[in-house]
């Protein structure tokens, strides 16, 4: 898939970075296309290799937004991405909100991930800064159609398939999670705050292995910056849990090492297939 030339290109981007490799994979392709990224990084959070492949970086406390917008707005950014992970559970410990955060938190009804991602994403644009797709410079990323490895998933397996899509479709409508494991027709495990990798181990450990793992995007979900990720990672925990199919949305989710992921698949006899409906 070629990148959108749809999207005009600029010589600045802002980089929101969260943990995992996709900001450093980012901000590679970035300065490869000609970009100058500038990166708020979150302490405790982001990789620090980042600072290696970014023109500036800031580093902040999750909650300290008046400084993620200072930076931005310092160094003439007007257009920026989002994307890495942030572990949910540090939203209760380690977060120290600033005027600006409070008031945007007490304008919510709720802070399920969606609806408060959405309403940053929406206090940027105010502030001039317009945040853009996390894959617009690398479409490859996002999942193909079909099944990826030599295990094809068994007829008892496509049924579980089945019953876990809609699950994952409707806890995601609800914002709740991406993820669900499910064996022999039961829903073994729902993602919530903990994420998808502690998800797998709950379902795999209440059924011994032999699991079916669901991960979708939510019906509703931003795509831009809130997108389903997987990758040799994923695979590895399934694996030590006892999973045998992984299955996750063509066009949908973003894939990291997607060959070393493959591979690792066929060497555990796990399924990989990425779907539509």
């Amino acid at each position: 898939m070629k990148p959108d030339t749809s999207i005009k290109p600029f010589k600045r981007i802002g980089l929101i970075a969260g943990s995992g490799q996709f900001p450093i994979i980012f901000s590679k392709a970035a300065k490869s296309r000609g970009f100058s990224v500038y990166s708020v990084a979150y302490l405790n959070e982001t990789d620090p290799r980042l600072e290696d492949d970014v023109d500036a970086i800031e580093w902040i406390h999750l909650g300290q937004v008046k400084r993620l917008i200072k930076f931005f707005h310092k160094n003439n950014i007007n257009e920026a991405v989002m994307m890495g992970a942030i572990t949910k559970t540090k939203m209760f410990s380690d977060v120290k909100p600033d005027t600006k955060a409070i008031s945007l938190v007490a304008s919510l009804r709720h802070t399920h991930d969606d609806g408060l991602l959405r309403a940053f994403a929406r206090l940027l644009e105010k502030e001039g800064i317009q945040i853009r797709p996390s894959t617009f410079l690398l479409p490859d990323l996002l999942a193909s159609k079909g099944c990826w490895t030599k295990r094809k998933p068994t007829r008892s397996e496509k049924s579980d398939i089945e019953i876990g899509w809609k699950v994952a479709k409707e806890i995601g409508r609800l914002d709740i999670g991406q993820c669900v494991v499910v064996c022999g027709g039961s829903i073994l495990a729902v993602e919530a705050i903990d994420g998808t990798d502690a998800t797998i181990k709950r379902g795999g450990k209440l059924a011994q292995g032999e699991v079916v793992v669901v991960k979708v995007c939510k019906p509703n979900q931003d795509i831009r910056f809130d997108i389903p990720a997987v990758g040799s990672q994923t695979i590895t925990v399934m694996q030590e849990a006892g999973a045998r199919v992984l299955v996750i949305e063509a066009g949908k989710a973003v894939v990291f090492d997607r060959l070393e992921m493959i591979a690792r698949a066929d060497r555990f006899g796990i399924s990989i297939v990425a779907q539509d409906n």
